[in-house]
């Protein structure tokens, strides 16, 4: 059913329902061109649920294209948000709520709307050249493909302009306050009041007079507009979750990042130096880690990746935190300068956003697809110790685990989040200074039989002694190293001895690293859904469903990829069969089946998207 509402947006609201109907949850999707603010207008609604006290999860989707044309497919923009009483650890698999701004961002979208679900259109950007440049070859309100869905076909931009044209605005700027609109019309379906939106609009907009007023208009009026017409019947209200005592706020993943290794050069008493080249999806943490320099964090914008990375490496030989950040591609380009950091032994910590594709591929959208890159990606024997982060908050302790890592052992670190981590948001117990992790670091300050490479015996590492210390001088570079001395040895029984002694080094972390824990059941059962990275929330989400119907699946999930928890051999033999879901074509898969000579099976994914639960659900019922 499609409904046409054009009631006037100035009329007093008061005809709404006046005893909403109670929900555990709810997915909204907002979607429209890249210019429609829809990632706005999503964090504004995110907002005000996380002020309501709901646990939330976001998912922003990026258009492929930033710049294309108006209303084109390859242009659309796209946020999502999960809001529940209930704890909830992913963005949602099918949005209930589509609020589509042009017929692009319809045709995108409408597949992945639960049947039944309520759909909001602006009308009037449904004309004949929008229909086409979308691939419609008719208006979709009439030909059926919209038959079963809950339709409120609804004027946002001609009622915005109504709305805010006593502002003086530009027409062209006013036009772009039908996001507000569209906001306010959610606002007032979902229960929630204004005052929570127009606080953080005053911080968004407050500077621009013009332009707030006209979006403070354009909100109200669409409040106000839900609250008169009597078409949206469904007013609906989602309590608050029982979260864990604490102080909260919202969280990207990247964001996560930058405080957790702010946080981790504190606990290490250490400067944090970052070197990076902005790229996709990781341009963020530069421009978050600039805002730190009170506590003494330096940031270097290079102009390509190998000086990026470089100017890291030479941080960690002056003592600081060297940090440098990239994408897959960047990773590549790397590779050299990451093996040079394995052959002098320093704490190198490279973050790695993973992003779809080879090459350029799909900067904007998310993947999984850097493992084996960063397990075998240089020449030579080079292993690097791998972590990887589940969830947005978790971002922030694996920040803190690399640094831990990377200076305990003096090894580089690979840090593997991905596009969907980085921008997704959630809910964040801000941790008390005094809980954290100590993360002790020790220099070489006694010249006294000093040797650059004689090691710890517990961790193999060998000593960091900082350039000016008296006594301590020593070589470094990317010819092979004499033990103990440093001195450069072209000796092959050296050679194979020092690379034995770096990959022992990294096999000895796992001495200092959780075992894997079982989620279900711990003893066994039929399948086991082990996982990794930005998975965990759709795997945990699918292995309860399919637990509360009584089937025997469990699921466990890796933060240490290399080297993998000390358990994880005794784990995987408990199971019947192994289920491995993943954002590329089965590389942990690889990695298991080599490792421990097991059958698992794989579930794969190369979309740019993350795995919808339901996806998982099916797979594991069809193992049961």
């Amino acid at each position: 059913m499609v409904v046409e509402t054009q009631a006037s947006p100035l009329q007093d609201g008061g005809s709404g329902d006046s005893d909403p109907k109670v929900v555990d949850k709810v997915v909204i999707r907002f979607a429209g061109d890249s210019g429609d603010g829809m990632q706005i207008t999503g964090s504004f609604f995110t907002h005000n649920s996380a002020l309501a006290g709901n646990d939330i999860s976001t998912l922003p989707d990026f258009p492929a294209e930033i710049r294309a044309p108006a209303g084109t497919l390859p242009g659309v923009s796209g946020f999502q948000l999960n809001f529940s009483s209930l704890q909830i650890m992913t963005p949602g698999d099918t949005p209930e709520v589509l609020v589509a701004m042009n017929p692009a961002a319809l045709k995108v979208n409408l597949k992945d709307l639960v049947r039944g679900g309520t759909i909001i259109l602006n009308s009037d950007t449904f004309r004949k050249n929008n229909l086409k440049k979308a691939g419609y070859a008719e208006d979709p309100r009439e030909t059926g493909d919209l038959e079963g869905y809950n339709v409120h076909a609804v004027p946002l931009t001609s009622l915005t302009l109504e709305a805010v044209k006593e502002t003086g605005i530009s027409h062209k700027l006013a036009g772009r306050c039908k996001n507000m609109f569209a906001l306010g019309i959610m606002l007032w379906m979902y229960d929630r009041s204004l005052e929570a939106t127009l606080g953080l609009m005053t911080k968004k907009f407050g500077k621009m007079e013009e332009v707030f007023e006209a979006n403070k208009k354009a909100l109200a009026a669409g409040y106000n507009y839900a609250d008169t017409v009597e078409v949206f019947t469904g007013r609906f209200q989602v309590g608050k979750a029982k979260l864990s005592p604490g102080t909260y706020r919202m969280l990207m993943g990247n964001q996560a990042a930058v405080l957790g290794f702010v946080a981790a050069a504190e606990l290490a008493k250490r400067p944090l130096f970052y070197g990076s080249y902005p790229i996709t999806p990781a341009s963020s943490i530069l421009e978050g880690l600039s805002n730190f320099k009170h506590f003494g964090v330096k940031t270097f914008q290079a102009e390509d990746e190998i000086s990026a990375v470089g100017s890291s490496i030479g941080a960690a030989f002056g003592g600081a935190i060297g940090l440098t950040g990239t994408s897959g591609p960047g990773i590549a380009l790397k590779a050299e300068a990451i093996g040079l950091a394995a052959m002098t032994e320093l704490p190198l910590i490279v973050i790695n956003v993973q992003r779809g594709g080879p090459s350029t591929g799909l900067p904007t959208k998310t993947e999984q697809a850097d493992l084996l890159q960063a397990m075998f990606g240089r020449n030579g024997e080079c292993p690097v110790a791998i972590v990887a982060p589940q969830s947005p908050a978790d971002c922030f302790t694996m920040a803190i685990e690399a640094t831990r890592i990377a200076t305990k052992y003096m090894v580089p670190v690979m840090y593997l989040s991905d596009g969907y981590l980085a921008n997704g948001a959630e809910p964040w117990n801000i941790p008390e200074v005094e809980d954290l992790p100590g993360i002790e670091v020790k220099n070489a300050t006694d010249p006294e039989g000093f040797l650059p490479y004689q090691r710890d015996p517990e961790t193999l590492a060998r000593p960091w002694a900082i350039p000016g210390t008296p006594g301590t001088e020593h070589r470094l570079g990317g010819l092979e190293k004499q033990e103990n001395t440093g001195n450069v040895s072209y000796d092959p029984e050296n050679h194979q001895k020092m690379t034995l002694l770096r990959a022992e080094k990294v096999a000895r972390i796992a001495q200092s690293i959780p075992e894997l824990e079982i989620h279900g059941d711990s003893d066994g059962g039929d399948v086991l859904v082990l996982g990794w990275g930005s998975t965990y929330g759709s795997i945990t989400s699918a292995v309860n469903r399919v637990r509360d119907r009584g089937g025997r699946v469990s699921s466990a999930h890796l933060r240490h990829l290399n080297p993998f928890p000390a358990n994880l051999e005794e784990v995987l033999g408990k199971f019947k069969k192994i289920l491995i879901p993943e954002l590329n074509m089965g590389q942990l898969l690889f990695l298991i089946r080599a490792r421990f000579c097991i059958d698992a099976e794989g579930l794969n994914k190369v979309q740019g998207q993350p795995f919808q639960i339901g996806e998982i659900e099916q797979k594991i019922e069809e193992l049961l």
